[in-house]
């Protein structure tokens, strides 16, 4: 069974407790004792501060001012989106793309759903599509990762699948398996999931991994309820009584 798989029916739900809650904006009070607190935002009451730690006014943890060394923002990074294809896109057939992406996932053990999961959000199958990063391809490969993968071509589609399932592979091996950390590296790179010990609180991250994780969750259960209805339909065949004369 694809690793991809595994990760689908062991723990596919229970990634999204990584997420944490979407917001317009955070931030992060750094403690007097080095703890570190990420909070939505704050106010200064009644001679305290308030960390508010959702949006709301319900969830907070008051601070005595001594207690808090700074306060800073996270601001989210710009949205790396897609731009229109130039006019020598590459025509790729839904049956091309699938049997690329069954050849890379059968090569590292990844399921071909969680790859196509990953190539509907970064590209929606655009082999030229460039971010305004600079991202190239089906999988949105920025120019040095792809040229450490091997890749010389990034907007050659099958190169550009070989490398990025290259690249996801690998960080799920970084991150033990864990499908949300994998993604969000993938988006954000391991240095930023390295640095918050978890999913990064980007919007635009936290987005990225939520929409894949959708998608792939989508298209396994649609892949089972029409294993489910091979099977029954089979079965029914092979239980229908012989026509007699």
């Amino acid at each position: 069974m694809a690793r991809g798989t595994i990760l689908f029916m062991r723990g596919l739900i229970a990634a999204f407790a990584f997420l944490p809650a979407l917001a317009r904006a955070a931030e992060l009070v750094n403690l007097s004792d080095g703890y570190v607190q990420r909070c939505d935002h704050h106010a200064l009451v009644d001679g305290r501060i308030r960390a508010y730690l959702s949006a709301g006014e319900d969830n907070y943890i008051d601070y005595k001012p001594a207690q808090i060394a700074s306060i800073e923002t996270i601001p989210d990074p710009p949205a790396p989106a897609p731009v229109a294809a130039p006019p020598t896109h590459i025509r790729l057939t839904a049956g091309d793309l699938r049997e690329m992406l069954a050849r890379a996932g059968a090569d590292h053990n990844l399921d071909v759903d969680l790859l196509a999961s990953v190539v509907k959000a970064e590209s929606d199958g655009n082999a030229r599509a460039v971010s305004r990063a600079g991202a190239r391809g089906l999988m949105q490969l920025m120019p040095g990762t792809a040229a450490g993968l091997g890749v010389k071509d990034s907007f050659q589609p099958d190169e550009n699948v070989r490398g990025g399932s290259t690249y996801l592979n690998k960080l799920l091996t970084e991150y033990h398996d864990n499908l949300a950390l994998a993604l969000a590296a993938y988006n954000a790179g391991p240095e930023a999931v390295d640095k918050y010990h978890g999913i990064p609180p980007y919007r635009e991250t936290q987005l990225y991994v939520a929409r894949v994780i959708h998608e792939f969750n989508r298209r396994v259960l649609a892949r089972e309820a029409e294993a489910r209805r091979t099977t029954a339909t089979a079965h029914n065949a092979d239980t229908q009584p012989a026509p007699t004369r």
